[in-house]
């Protein structure tokens, strides 16, 4: 165990062993409170739920991982899917003696939110999703994905081209117009191994199920999905499919926010989060 710096100086970070190899996690918070499990979007890792760490850490057990391959995780260097994904997190709550969670994630992290309460119930509280989806990639997004991920590859460090797709993706006209601070926090990206990041590409992107069905199976698992206005990588009506899948779910959309809302537009966010964990039969 270490601590670590980055805005998230009162975590612990912990390598758990998965079945996905080692999986870094940052750790912090109160010792009784709910746990509260982050999972980041595909090229982030977990730091860029800092704004949910510090509005949550006063009353939750936090958990922030860095996905497979991201971050300080291991290398990923084979395809998986989001039902390894679900049993990789069900080894990091047996590891850190979570019996349920409240699952919050982002984009591939939001697909997880979605699926996790399908494969695992028992295991669940509650899932937050956003500006995720549970359709079968597009053909422009499948052309976009197979040609970044065949570059990537090619690759032993990350290259500045990854960095310029990443703000392209993930930094919409508001952030571009008014903040700075979260454009240059896209540069995150640099920091992956380009190889991980190309197999997460051709796992998590190119190779996805539709998974409406699934998620048409959740019972008794509260799940709020949200979608940012100006996402341009999964525009508000597919993430609302996603929703509409989910028998009970609470669909929310934030107003000029783009991919990575959480870390765009983290007062809106920990607000309609707030709200919802409030909402439940036992308040969140």
């Amino acid at each position: 165990m270490s601590t670590t710096t980055n805005g998230l100086e009162d975590t612990t970070e912990k390598l758990i062993p998965t079945s996905l190899g080692l999986i870094n996690v940052r750790i912090g918070g109160r010792d009784d409170g709910r746990p509260m499990v982050f999972w980041p979007s595909l090229m982030m890792d977990g730091t860029m739920w800092a704004f949910q760490y510090e509005h949550f850490a006063p009353t939750h057990r936090v958990v922030l991982i860095d996905s497979p391959g991201h971050g300080r995780s291991d290398a990923l260097r084979k395809t998986i899917g989001l039902e390894d994904c679900s049993t990789a997190l069900v080894e990091i709550l047996d590891a850190l003696d979570i019996d349920k969670c409240v699952l919050i994630g982002n984009s591939w992290g939001g697909m997880l939110a979605g699926v996790f309460p399908a494969y695992h119930p028992d295991r669940t509280v509650a899932a937050i999703g956003i500006n995720c989806t549970a359709s079968l990639p597009t053909t422009f997004e499948s052309i976009w994905a197979t040609a970044l991920a065949t570059y990537l590859s090619l690759n032993s460090t990350m290259p500045a081209l990854a960095a310029k797709a990443a703000r392209r993706a993930f930094a919409g006209p508001s952030a571009e117009a008014s903040n700075p601070e979260f454009v240059e926090y896209t540069k995150t990206v640099l920091r992956n191994d380009p190889k991980s990041v190309a197999w997460a590409l051709r796992s998590i992107l190119i190779g996805r199920k539709d998974e409406h069905r699934r998620l048409n199976t959740i019972r008794d698992v509260p799940v709020l999905v949200i979608a940012g206005e100006e996402d341009s990588q999964f525009p508000v009506h597919v993430v609302r499919k996603m929703a509409d899948a989910i028998p009970g779910s609470t669909f929310r959309i934030l107003q000029h926010t783009a991919h990575l809302a959480a870390r765009e537009n983290p007062a809106e966010v920990n607000a309609e989060i707030n709200a919802f964990l409030k909402a439940l039969p036992i308040a969140g």
